[in-house]
Parts: C-alpha cells; sequence; structure tokens
C-alpha cells in the first residue's frame, strides 16, 4: 500500500484553508467597498450635473435722459394735435356774419325767415299744443321671449282650426307610420308662434308635423280676464289607411 501513495506537492490542510479564506476575505471586502464607493461617486456625481444654476438677475440701470419720449407720441396712429387759435364763435341762427371777401363764394345765399320757418314746421306733420313740433318716429316694440313649460291659467286654449299633416311620400311608399307630439307655442292672439318637437317615431314625419301645427288656431289661454301665451302639446298620428 505504500508502494501506491502519491506524494502531493502541494500542501493541504486546515491552516492553508485559513489563510486562503483570509486572503479571499480581504480580497471580497476591498471589491465591496470599491463597488459601493463607485455607486456613490456616480449617484452624487449625477445629483450635481441635474443641479441646475440659479439664474442670475441683471438689473440695468438708465439715466432718465436717455430714455427718450414715451411710445404713444411715437405712434403713427396718435390723433393729430388740435391747435385752438381763437376762441370759437357761437353761430346765431338768421343772423349773417361777416367774412372777408375772400372766402365767400358767389352762389351761397342767406335762407330768409320765412324758408326757415317752413322748413322748420316740414318736420313733423301736426303741432301739439303751445306750437310745439310733434316729430313721428318708428317706434320698435319688442317682442317678449317664449313663456316658460308651465303658465297657469283659468281657461286652457281650445283648437279652432285643426289641420292634417301631409302624409310623406316617402314614408308612405315604404308603409312607415307612427306618431310625432309636437310642443306648440300658442300666442295671446291664439296663433301658432313656434313650434317644436317633443318625441318622434321617426324623422321622416318631423316636417310634415311642423307644417301643419304652424298653420293651427286656438283660442287663446285666460288668465284674470287676460289672454297670456303658454305651451300645448298636439300629437299628430300617420296612420296608412
Amino acid at each position: 500500500m505504500h508502494d501506491l501513495a502519491v506524494s502531493v506537492g502541494f500542501p493541504y490542510g486546515a491552516p492553508d484553508l485559513k489563510k486562503a479564506y483570509r486572503k479571499y476575505l480581504t480580497i471580497a471586502e476591498i471589491l465591496g467597498i470599491g463597488f459601493v464607493g463607485l455607486l456613490l461617486g456616480a449617484y452624487y456625481l449625477g445629483v450635481f450635473l441635474a443641479t441646475e444654476e440659479e439664474p442670475v438677475a441683471v438689473v440695468r440701470i438708465m439715466k432718465y435722459s436717455e430714455l427718450g419720449p414715451p411710445p404713444s407720441l411715437q405712434s403713427a396712429n396718435a390723433p393729430p394735435a388740435i391747435s385752438v387759435a381763437a376762441p370759437a364763435v357761437r353761430p346765431s341762427v338768421g343772423i349773417p356774419v361777416p367774412v372777408p371777401d375772400a372766402e365767400v363764394s358767389p352762389e351761397q345765399t342767406f335762407a330768409t325767415q320765412q324758408e326757415m320757418n317752413t322748413a322748420t314746421e316740414s318736420v313733423g306733420e301736426g303741432a301739439g299744443a303751445g306750437g310745439e313740433v310733434m316729430i313721428e318716429k318708428d317706434i320698435k316694440i319688442e317682442e317678449d321671449g317664449p313663456p316658460p313649460d308651465f303658465v297657469p291659467f283659468e281657461k286652457g286654449p281650445q283648437i279652432v282650426k285643426k289641420v292634417q299633416p301631409v302624409y310623406p311620400e316617402i314614408a308612405r311608399k315604404a308603409g312607415l307610420e307612427g306618431t310625432v307630439w309636437v310642443k306648440i307655442w300658442v300666442d295671446k292672439q291664439g296663433k301658432s308662434k313656434k313650434v317644436v318637437i317633443q318625441k318622434s317615431a321617426s324623422e321622416i314625419f318631423d316636417q310634415a308635423a311642423i307644417d301643419a301645427a304652424k298653420q293651427m288656431v286656438f283660442t287663446p289661454a285666460m288668465m284674470q280676464n287676460g289672454p297670456v301665451d303658454v305651451w300645448v302639446s298636439i300629437p299628430f298620428h300617420f296612420k296608412l289607411k
């Protein structure tokens, strides 16, 4: 058995293992510390590079004599200056004011008192008491807006003239039927002033229902012995016979 033993040149034992362990542990600690230091250095370098410098305020000091006139005085859109040479003289009606001959037109004439009275009377067709001139002007009466959805009344509107809608030819050929509910604004004269579609079975019937509703006539709604504007709902049925 001793002849078969092979001698090993490298010593292998507990002391050698401890020595190798300490060696490699030291190397690992150095590498770990270096790696952590490298990470910290990269982090702080990135923070330093990302930090923006504070803006520096630059203040320019100018002398008042270097400023020049305000912009409004240099603007081309500024109105021209008005120069008044002498106080304006208020003209008197019917009294001619003498002027130099060079400024008088040879065709210029002065109206007589009778012509001035005629021109004044032609302003209005009649005169009021005390000789005051009455001027007729067109008076524009602003119409009220539509009434609210609910208006109290003592007597509701009644249909005086009912108009049947014209059946659309396209719907007739297609065999379509349906009902359209419209909301009609009945004014104080009982006329249909505005029509709004409330509910419709098909848009093809809407215009026919609106045209028929606009031609309807009602008795006005009454409230405290006076007519009021109201909304009424009317259905239009489209059925094929």
